[in-house]
């Protein structure tokens, strides 16, 4: 059976059609298959084009997995990824092709790999407000950013998340948000007053004008075209770099440590492990679980003044009533100068 004939019904009929995944899922699977397919060539002596099925056995695939390791420098976990793509590939082998089922079996049975899990990087309350405090609201991009901000603490959304709201996500009357997450799979989460009140004056007074083709998006940056999850991530470590030492910053994902943050915030307020999950959109509750071996003492101690921040309106908000001064005096500048 050649191997192109099954790539194919696997990226363009399988993964979107049949399981409905989205795109960065088939981009990584297809890049696993970038690296496999010239190493089995090699392997094989053959031309990529020549490859069949029975061609990727359990040896080679190992061998693979052992080549990512050893001469790519991948960790574990990485490797992990790259099997778990060509378990996907057998899994859909399994399904339309019946005479593979044997060498689909197989490769379902090679085990995943251990790898050493590292810690959680989270930030602190203290160090939330912070990053807050850092941002400078007379920017062009400083209002929008600090809204970014407060919603990643708030909702502990995804990067990717974040950036593909849609402006219908938002319900403004019922401080709501839906968020689309993994497995395309949408959950509705309740912000905070403050939250949903910046997100409205963004909306109402600082979203740039869009482009037509991201008329729908949320946020939009400076040229009128959507973030991406790489800006999210850019927004956040620019921040972070400014408001926290080096050394601090270097164990943290830049956007991945507003969710955990999230996360342990309302382990703190004391809700349950399923209103954690529900919030944060895991699919399973073991993956929840891992906040639950942290040590919350520090955390309790501190936490009031986070909570008082977070509950506040943004009428209360020093940075908010400095920005509309700011901006008070620049309109009665500018009206002097037209007299």
């Amino acid at each position: 059976m050649k191997l192109t004939a099954c790539l194919h019904e696997f990226f363009d009929q399988y993964l979107p059609r049949i399981k409905g995944v989205r795109q960065n899922t088939i981009d990584a699977y297809r890049h696993t298959f970038s690296l496999l397919l010239p190493f089995a060539a090699r392997s094989r002596c053959i031309d990529v084009r020549m490859l069949n099925l029975e061609d990727l056995d359990p040896e080679l695939i190992l061998a693979f997995l052992n080549h990512l390791e050893d001469e790519r420098q991948n960790m574990a976990s990485t490797r992990n990824h790259r099997l778990a793509a060509l378990k996907s590939f057998a899994r859909m082998v399994r399904l339309l092709y019946p005479e593979g089922q044997t060498y689909a079996d197989k490769i379902l049975n090679i085990p995943k790999k251990r790898a050493r899990k590292p810690l959680i990087g989270y930030l602190f309350p203290e160090e939330i407000l912070r990053v807050f405090n850092t941002v400078d609201l007379g920017k062009n991009e400083g209002f929008r950013d600090y809204t970014i901000l407060h919603l990643l603490s708030d909702s502990g959304a995804r990067a990717t998340e974040i950036a593909t709201l849609n402006l219908d996500y938002f319900n403004c009357q019922n401080k709501t948000l839906a968020i689309l997450g993994k497995g395309n799979r949408f959950r509705q989460i309740e912000m905070t007053e403050k939250t949903a009140d910046l997100i409205n004056l963004y909306i109402d007074k600082y979203r740039p004008q869009p482009k037509p083709p991201y008329r729908h998006r949320l946020f939009v940056n400076q040229q009128g075209k959507e973030l991406t999850r790489h800006g999210i991530n850019r927004i956040c470590r620019k921040y972070l770099h400014q408001a926290l030492p080096e050394k601090r910053v270097k164990g943290l994902n830049p956007a991945h440590s507003f969710r955990h943050s999230c996360a342990i915030n309302m382990l703190c307020s004391g809700k349950d492990v399923t209103e954690i999950k529900n919030r944060l959109g895991h699919e399973k509750l073991e993956t929840t679980m891992v906040y639950l071996k942290l040590d919350m003492s520090r955390k309790r101690q501190i936490q009031k003044e986070f909570i008082q921040y977070t509950q506040s309106s943004i009428a209360t908000d020093p940075k908010i009533n400095d920005l509309i001064d700011w901006e008070n005096k620049e309109k009665t500048l500018a009206w002097l100068d037209s007299l």
